[in-house]
């Protein structure tokens, strides 16, 4: 089943929609919008076709996404592989500067282990991880900034022989 978010904003308010005209305008299968109208996507009317009204189709689409959101609150971060917000083993998270104003959060998931990340700003750092253990550290530096990049010298060796 896919998991994706459909965009409720391809869906024009005042407008009438058929099942096979809905499914082209939000990219998926027909009998996608089937399985929508038994989750409690409304018809107009019980005559076929069946037509759905575009700002009905809007708000059900809006709900669908909004039910699957897991905010993150204080002291925790989403891991992908629970998929669920988890906080963070032992209490220590590493905070990693990305500008003088923000940075990421790091840690490891308290029930599987991943790496977790989460974007937070240095000043709003204490109100989101509240009573952990935080551990600053500085951003890696990339290849294309190092000082004395590393040649490949294997082309002069190919040429000379």
């Amino acid at each position: 089943m896919s998991r994706r978010r459909i965009n409720p904003n391809l869906i024009k308010l005042h407008r009438t929609y058929d099942v096979p005209e809905l499914a082209r305008r939000c990219q998926v299968h027909k009998n996608t919008v089937l399985h929508w109208r038994k989750a409690g996507l409304a018809p107009i009317d019980g005559s076929k076709p069946i037509l759905f009204h575009g700002s009905i189709v809007r708000e059900f689409l809006k709900l669908r996404n909004a039910k699957r959101k897991q905010p993150c609150g204080p002291g925790k971060l989403y891991c992908f592989c629970c998929r669920a917000p988890r906080a963070p083993a032992l209490g220590l998270i590493d905070y990693v500067a990305i500008t003088a104003t923000s940075g990421n959060i790091r840690a490891l998931c308290v029930a599987c282990e991943a790496i977790m990340h989460r974007r937070v700003s240095r000043s709003a750092l204490a109100a989101a991880m509240p009573g952990l253990d935080i551990q600053f550290s500085e951003r890696s530096l990339r290849l294309i900034g190092s000082a004395s990049p590393s040649l490949n010298c294997d082309s002069e060796r190919q040429a000379a022989a």
